[in-house]
C-alpha cells in the first residue's frame, strides 16, 4: 500500500516540499526573533553609542525600554514553551 500510496501522492510532491521549505523557513526566524543573545548585543551596542556620543540620553533611554521589552517577551516566550535554553 505504500508503494501505490506514494504514486497516487506524487503530484503533491511540490506542495509537500514547499510546506517543508516555508517551515523551515519559519523556525530560523523564530530562533533569530528569539534569541536573547541578540538583544543583549544591541544593548551593548546601544552603551557604546551612547559612551562615544552618538545619540543623546534622551534616544538611549527610549531604545533600552525597547530592547528590554523585548526581553521580557523572549523570557515569557521560552517559559510557556518550557525551554530554558
Amino acid at each position: 500500500m505504500g508503494l501505490v500510496t506514494s504514486i497516487l501522492t506524487l503530484p503533491m510532491a511540490p506542495v509537500r516540499g514547499t510546506a517543508w521549505v516555508l517551515d523551515q523557513v519559519l523556525l530560523a526566524a523564530e530562533r533569530e526573533y528569539y534569541d536573547p543573545e541578540r538583544v543583549r548585543g544591541q544593548l551593548a551596542a546601544l552603551v557604546d553609542d551612547l559612551e562615544n556620543s552618538r545619540i543623546d540620553a534622551e534616544e538611549f533611554d527610549r531604545r533600552e525600554d525597547e530592547l528590554l521589552d523585548r526581553l521580557d517577551e523572549i523570557e515569557a516566550y521560552r517559559r510557556g514553551r518550557g525551554s530554558g535554553s
